[in-house]
């Protein structure tokens, strides 16, 4: 695009705007922190520019001509477009705006952040949620997200880490499949069982199953006849119906577990969780959406 204007001309229509909202050119040159003559003379390089009288002078006032109001209409708005730009640009503006591109696992998304959405943009009606539902990692940069929630926070100094929550874990089966089996009360007794195991997508290894005991952290390799991928709540899927037992994060169960559709075992080894954290790259300028998003997560689930 070809240049219209250099910085003399925009500084001579900011210097004409402040003569036509106060009234004077020497208010307008008191305000700009410049000479009466510098106001004058911006106002008349844009006249002879324009070919127009804006201003109607006298020894005591000037007056917007008829062209000169309408001229200033016009370059008011734009000027605070301009204003408006500035601001989303470096993350300053007066209320949040745009659209907000979230990546946040399944299990988080459906039990965590989505049922908290819609208070959000209550809040915030003029910001669009754009959210990826996935366990998959994403590239901030290749792919424009804004934030991103996830369980593993990955080794790059690009980004800045926000902790959210502790999820608690917790195993848990029907009262079928425990009357069928038994209850395991030790963690010897899980071979027993038919223990559900998933297998985490980004490298295909198989999540362990945490425990305490007597102050120790413990990790165990459990095996069964069902193994999953991709999305955690099939295991949850499975021991809704009987299939046997899985470990998983309490906020998911906690429905399940109080109106009895499942029952926590092996509590005595509990007190094991796995942090939840939220991502956003290094910036100077982090845009108001993000700003408010991030209070506003950190607040609710806090």
């Amino acid at each position: 695009m070809r240049r219209q204007f250099d910085d003399l001309q925009l500084g001579s229509i900011e210097l004409f705007c402040l003569a036509a909202e106060l009234g004077s050119f020497t208010a307008a040159a008191a305000a700009a922190g410049v000479t009466p003559a510098a106001v004058s003379r911006s106002v008349a390089r844009l006249e002879e520019r324009m070919g127009v009288r804006l201003f109607v002078r006298t020894t005591r006032q000037i007056r917007l001509t008829d062209v000169g109001r309408e001229y200033f209409e016009q370059c008011r708005q734009a000027l605070a477009q301009l204003i408006e730009a500035e601001r989303m640009a470096t993350g300053q503006q007066l209320r949040p705006v745009g659209t907000l591109r979230i990546s946040v696992p399944t299990t988080y998304a459906h039990y965590r952040l989505l049922p908290l959405l819609p208070a959000f943009h209550e809040l915030h009606p003029e910001v669009r949620l754009d959210i990826h539902v996935s366990n998959r990692n994403v590239d901030f940069s290749d792919e424009g997200f804004d934030l991103a929630i996830r369980v593993r926070a990955p080794a790059d100094s690009g980004l800045i880490v926000r902790h959210l929550e502790d999820a608690e874990l917790v195993v848990v089966a029907t009262p079928a499949y425990l009357a069928r089996r038994g209850t395991p009360t030790t963690l010897e007794q899980l071979d027993q069982h038919e223990c559900i195991q998933f297998d985490l997508p980004s490298s295909g290894r198989r999540i362990p199953w945490l425990f305490r005991d007597q102050g120790k952290d413990i990790e165990l390799a459990g095996d069964g006849g069902y193994v999953l991928s991709e999305d955690v709540l099939g295991g949850v899927t499975l021991a809704r119906h009987g299939a046997g037992l899985f470990q998983t994060y309490r906020f998911i169960v906690e429905d399940d577990l109080r109106e009895g559709r499942l029952v926590a075992v092996l509590q005595a080894f509990g007190g094991r969780s796995r942090p939840y954290s939220l991502l956003y790259p290094h910036s100077r300028h982090v845009p108001l959406r993000v700003r408010s998003f991030i209070d506003f997560l950190v607040q609710r689930v806090a």
